[in-house]
């Protein structure tokens, strides 16, 4: 048992320094080979805030634990809204000042209305992922797209340039993307088998663990890269960290264990799970956009979403 916790203590702060390294790394290449720092925000740091979810959900998935994948990615997105903006906001009012990262609000809950209804079979299965993993790969296309055809002011691009670290040569990048990689995988395949482990010595199900200590394990990316945007005054780079990791959760976290492993569907997920992600994306939205020449995520918008969190973990606990 003692082994098992060892994996997962280890396993977290791995994911997360290897995230670090293997966005950062991408990102110096990226930038060096002339790739626009505003696309390099909107897909690369984006999506590359859900690497730890995405190499866990593929641990599951070759494990055939498609129900530890999917309370993963839900449970992130759970705690990316309620824990992670929460606490950010907590910190200081976060101003939506970039017109694309405006229009990613709606798009998160397009996709997550998408990834619903498609579960609605209580089943997870290779044209789900599919469909998922096309509409990833329609929405990066997308991002390039608008990003090119966007004026080089919008507030995210020069962020990404202020975040981005200066002076990196190409074999450092190199050597950090590659790095960060083989870290991931193996604290990913780590943090797995703790989790399960944990999981079966506690006599609760795979689903819980994964909407619980992984979801939160592997969201701490986000939570170092938003409060680490807000202390910087890069209020952009924070929310959109959020935004781009609850997308890339839905569409290729959930798909990929649709392509490699498909099951069924806990009906959970779908009666308790589900809803509250909806209900924090709509809730979200609203909050955000009912100021629409200033939008902002205020404090008492954090305090909101922080109890919201704290009443799910207790939803959670409850017996049966």
């Amino acid at each position: 048992m003692l082994l098992y916790f060892l994996a997962v203590l280890t396993g977290i702060p791995l994911l997360v320094w290897s995230a670090d390294r293997f966005v950062g790394g991408a990102s110096a290449i990226a930038t060096r080979t002339g790739i626009s720092p505003l696309v390099v925000g909107l897909t690369i740091v984006a999506f590359g805030s859900s690497a730890p979810e995405m190499l866990v959900s593929v641990n599951a998935a070759l494990s055939d634990n498609g129900a530890l994948a999917i309370g993963n990615a839900v449970g992130s997105n759970i705690a990316n809204i309620a824990l992670v903006l929460g606490l950010t906001a907590l910190v200081r009012p976060l101003r939506v000042n970039s017109q694309i990262l405006q229009r990613e609000f709606p798009l998160m809950l397009l996709v997550t209305l998408l990834a619903t209804a498609l579960l609605m079979d209580y089943h997870l299965g290779q044209i789900d992922g599919l469909l998922l993993i096309s509409t990833a790969v329609g929405i990066i296309g997308w991002l390039v797209y608008t990003a090119r055809h966007t004026e080089r002011g919008d507030p995210l691009g020069q962020e990404v340039v202020a975040a981005i670290p200066k002076g990196v040569t190409r074999n450092q990048a190199l050597f950090s993307l590659g790095v960060g990689l083989l870290v991931l995988i193996g604290s990913a395949k780590l943090l797995v088998w703790g989790a399960v482990g944990i999981a079966s010595w506690l006599g609760v199900s795979d689903l819980i663990i994964g909407l619980t200590l992984v979801a939160i394990g592997t969201s701490l990316p986000e939570v170092a890269a938003s409060l680490a945007g807000v202390l910087r005054n890069e209020d952009d780079i924070a929310l959109g960290n959020v935004i781009g990791s609850n997308i890339a959760n839905i569409l290729v976290v959930v798909g990929i264990p649709g392509l490699i492993s498909p099951a069924a569907v806990d009906g959970a997920v779908l009666h308790r799970d589900l809803p509250v992600m909806l209900l924090l994306s709509v809730g979200l939205l609203i909050l955000i956009f009912r100021r629409r020449r200033s939008p902002i995520v205020e404090r008492w918008h954090g305090m909101l979403f922080l109890s919201a969190y704290l009443a799910y973990l207790f939803l959670l606990a409850k017996p049966g």
